[in-house]
């Protein structure tokens, strides 16, 4: 099949490169272009000069992208998808989108004679390397069979939850405890090394014991040092995601008070410089606070 991918950030572009891998066509097209050329290069892909010249080209369209903003110049915008003359004729978006606007997409999509699904994505970069992400489908099973076989080469499972909207409202609900759990995590590590505990045999507690989640094992070297890691995922984008889940909350008469004070911590230290940095780097925020 071929298949358009937009985005070729931290997690888009090992996606990408897994569905190169199990054999598909991959078009890509990324805001800056010289991403898309080493992608090319080294996975035998083409690349497309806009998202509508990518949608164009392809049977299917995926997007994996950071925000609302972003997602409405790639569909939206004048090269948008949307304005594609032939081409894909389904699409699917990955990232962690506001329901409102992907609500939005499912109503104005159809009239280019296109099907959406909203799609994101549950595990880090790790999981997107090996091929092992979580995909929470806004859609009924067996409604969009072209998909099928790109959301397997990408992931280990897909739950289709029935109905639109419905994976990027789950995808809020997952990283809102991914986030809450960073930061208890980061507040229970700062105790217990206080306390006179190292570090490492802390932690080893912390993942055999019966708060132990995957994000304990697969973030564990963030945690240990930071600073030997790549970046996974930025507190920047981490107070996004909670931003938007209290949005959601906010609409549908929800309260969470948990969820309001992990953004207001997220807020503080993205004001203390460490918006760039992963998330794990709450624990070196909350340790600084104890100073």
């Amino acid at each position: 099949m071929r298949v358009g991918f937009a985005g070729l950030g931290r997690m888009g572009v090992r996606m990408a490169a897994n569905l190169a891998r199990a054999g598909h066509e991959v078009i890509v097209w990324n805001r800056t272009s010289e991403k898309a050329e080493v992608f090319t290069k080294v996975h035998g892909a083409r690349s497309a000069a806009t998202p509508r010249a990518l949608a164009e080209q392809s049977d299917a369209v995926i997007s994996m992208l950071a925000d609302d903003v972003a997602l409405d110049a790639v569909y939206s915008g004048p090269d948008g998808i949307l304005n594609a003359a032939g081409g894909a004729m389904v699409l699917a978006e990955m990232g962690t989108i506001s329901v409102p606007r992907i609500l939005n997409l499912h109503e104005v999509v159809p009239a280019s004679g296109r099907r959406f699904v909203d799609a994101p994505v549950s595990g880090a970069t790790q999981a997107a390397e090996a091929a092992q992400l979580l995909i929470m489908a806004g859609a009924a099973e067996g409604s969009a069979p072209e998909l099928e076989p790109l959301f397997a080469a990408m992931g280990k499972r897909t739950i289709w939850l029935g109905k639109p909207g419905t994976g990027a409202a789950m995808k809020l609900g997952v990283n809102m405890l991914i986030h809450g759990l960073n930061q208890t995590l980061a507040e229970a590590l700062s105790l217990t090394t206080a306390a006179g505990i190292d570090p490492e045999a802390a932690y080893e507690v912390l993942e055999n014991s019966a708060v132990a989640a995957p994000v304990l094992f697969y973030r564990k070297g963030l945690y240990l040092d930071e600073a030997a890691h790549e970046v996974s995922f930025t507190v920047a984008l981490a107070r996004k995601d909670v931003g938007l889940a209290l949005d959601l909350a906010r609409a549908n008469g929800v309260v969470m008070p948990q969820a309001e004070l992990n953004k207001a911590v997220l807020k503080a230290a993205g004001e203390a410089g460490f918006d760039a940095r992963d998330m794990a780097s709450i624990l070196s925020f909350v340790k600084r606070g104890l100073k």
